[in-house]
């Protein structure tokens, strides 16, 4: 037997567990041989029931509302989704095969042959939103920065080497890799996932299951399904089905740096006068609206974007509720709006950095992002002097 599938022997039942590339057209084929030649009284996929209904019909991004990203405080996270989709459309276009294809086909055998089937993944979504709200700032940049050059390198794997990616010790390297870059995001993309997957396979009562899940997660899998059959774990998995609140301590941190600064303003006002007052407001001023407008400026906003970071960088600092980016982003949206063919296009746009940077929804993105760091490392900057000022 493969050892990318595991017969996992239960007290009552067992299950066969199919380890897959997700680009990889191979894996595609063997899911299908295996269900046909097995027969199994119920078939487990590694996809959720919202991202099966995308894929099966196609849909495109025709009907993505930019703004409405942008204020429900989403930017971020879709950034992180298309670069991501773009390193696996790209991965997929050198293998022959795309992201997602062999739980297509499984879903189809079982369809075909009447076999009955469940969707065990947990919402993706609910899975980003996760992983997001474990990272701080800096490892969202980290994500992202990952990401996007994974997404605009010109590394082509070819079939024999996304095949390789089935190999025990290949994927350990890369799980390893992952949890030291980012602990965070792999407790929630491979741990948590790991977990789930495992309780909803073991929730299927019949006595064989075929399970078609990503090579990845084999190990974790089924050591979750030995805990859960001997009864030292249990199946229940709510505590991992919503996003994790903002704690207080992160809820006070978003406050710290605005009354540090007025704090600084303030100190320098009595100790200084109006004159040292109002100049060490305009250097922050001028430090923190000026980086936000070089974001723009790199991601070749429109004129009035630009000037629009500048002058509302401040404010946004002063209200963690919302960030220069949204207002970067929306102006940029008011004045560029998005093209029917941006929307088209977009899924073939993220896969390289010129289609990235021309399309005007991922401009948008990127406005976002790059005038929010350039805004947050201008109030780094700006602090050094405003304490300096306040306290001489």
């Amino acid at each position: 037997m493969s050892q990318t599938i595991r017969r996992v022997e239960l007290k009552d039942r067992v299950i066969i567990l199919a380890g897959t590339v997700h680009i990889s057209q191979e894996s595609t084929l063997e899911v299908r041989s295996l269900i046909e030649a097995e027969k199994p009284g119920r078939v487990c996929v590694e996809i959720d029931e919202g991202r099966y209904r995308s894929m099966s019909q196609d849909k495109g991004w025709e009907s993505l509302d930019i703004g409405k990203v942008l204020k429900e405080g989403k930017g971020f996270l879709l950034m992180a989704n298309l670069a991501l989709a773009g390193f696996q459309r790209r991965m997929g276009a050198g293998a022959g095969g795309k992201p997602g294809d062999e739980m297509l086909a499984a879903v189809k055998a079982a369809e075909e042959a009447g076999i009955p089937y469940s969707f065990c993944d947990r919402e993706v979504q609910v899975t980003l939103k996760r992983a997001w709200s474990k990272s701080g700032l800096w490892n969202k940049s980290k994500l992202l920065a990952s990401l996007v050059e994974s997404a605009f390198s010109n590394e082509k794997l070819t079939e024999a080497e996304i095949e390789k990616l089935k190999e025990k010790n290949e994927l350990d390297s890369m799980m390893s890799e992952l949890a030291s870059f980012l602990p965070s995001v792999k407790e929630v993309l491979i741990d948590e996932r790991d977990r789930f997957l495992a309780s909803r396979i073991f929730l299927s009562s019949e006595n064989l299951v075929v399970a078609v899940v990503g090579a990845g997660h084999l190990d974790g899998i089924e050591a979750w399904l030995k805990r859960l059959d001997s009864g030292e774990a249990t199946p229940g998995t709510a505590d991992i089905e919503a996003s994790p609140p903002a704690s207080k301590a992160a809820k006070a941190v978003g406050w710290a740096v605005p009354a540090i600064i007025v704090g600084f303003i303030v100190l320098g006002f009595f100790k200084s006068g109006t004159s040292a007052s109002l100049a060490m407001l305009l250097r922050w001023v001028l430090l923190n609206g000026s980086l936000a407008a070089l974001g723009s400026a790199l991601c070749l906003a429109h004129p009035l974007t630009i000037a629009f970071a500048f002058l509302m960088a401040p404010v946004a600092t002063l209200n963690p509720f919302v960030g220069v980016g949204l207002f970067a982003g929306l102006a940029e949206a008011f004045l560029r709006k998005p093209r029917v063919s941006d929307l088209e296009n977009l899924a073939a746009d993220v896969a390289s950095f010129k289609g990235f940077y021309n399309n005007r929804v991922t401009k948008i993105l990127l406005i976002f992002f790059l005038s929010s760091i350039g805004g947050m490392i201008g109030n780094f900057i700006a602090l050094p002097f405003l304490a300096s000022g306040a306290l001489k």
